[in-house]
């Protein structure tokens, strides 16, 4: 099956209020809590079977994979800050980055999963879909930006070979 690829654009772009905002982090933290108090007050709950062996190895897998992308970062001495991407000292594509561009993001997803998992609550599990929404709009997309200004041609052909998210 072939993949849609749509260029990154290296033109002057005027850049939205919420880009490269707000620490991922922080984001992870707002969603989750978000699912909590979903989870809590509307009655959406499901059965998950195996329940907190599926929490804790989606847990599991979302922190190896984003710490398998900080320590790729870390290997090849370049920023993990990410509301720095143009001080990007190399264009990491190995490890993790062969697998994923954003395997730190999708750490997170992973453990956003967890947590539904958990939750049991599928209204919760919703909030999901939408932190992946913002996270390509305000956080991947502006990242992508900058990594295409700052290593051109090597950057489209990463980014033509490895998928954003897996």
């Amino acid at each position: 099956m072939q993949r849609l690829r749509f260029p990154v654009r290296s033109t002057h772009h005027h850049m939205h209020a919420l880009e490269l905002r707000i620490p991922p982090l922080a984001l992870v933290l707002a969603f989750a809590s978000g699912m909590v108090v979903i989870a809590y007050t509307v009655p959406a709950a499901v059965a998950v079977p195996w329940r907190i062996a599926l929490t804790i190895a989606l847990a599991l897998a979302g922190a190896m994979v984003a710490l398998a992308g900080v320590v790729a970062f870390r290997n090849h001495s370049t920023t993990v800050n990410p509301f720095t991407p143009e001080q990007s000292s190399s264009l990491v594509s190995t490890g993790i980055y062969r697998i994923s561009r954003n395997p730190m993001y999708l750490g997170f997803v992973l453990a956003l999963a967890g947590l539904s998992a958990f939750l049991a609550n599928w209204a919760a599990a919703l909030l999901i879909p939408a932190f992946i929404a913002y996270m390509n709009w305000f956080q991947i997309r502006p990242e992508e930006r900058a990594l295409e200004q700052r290593f051109g041609h090597e950057f489209a052909t990463y980014s033509a070979t490895v998928r954003r998210w897996l």
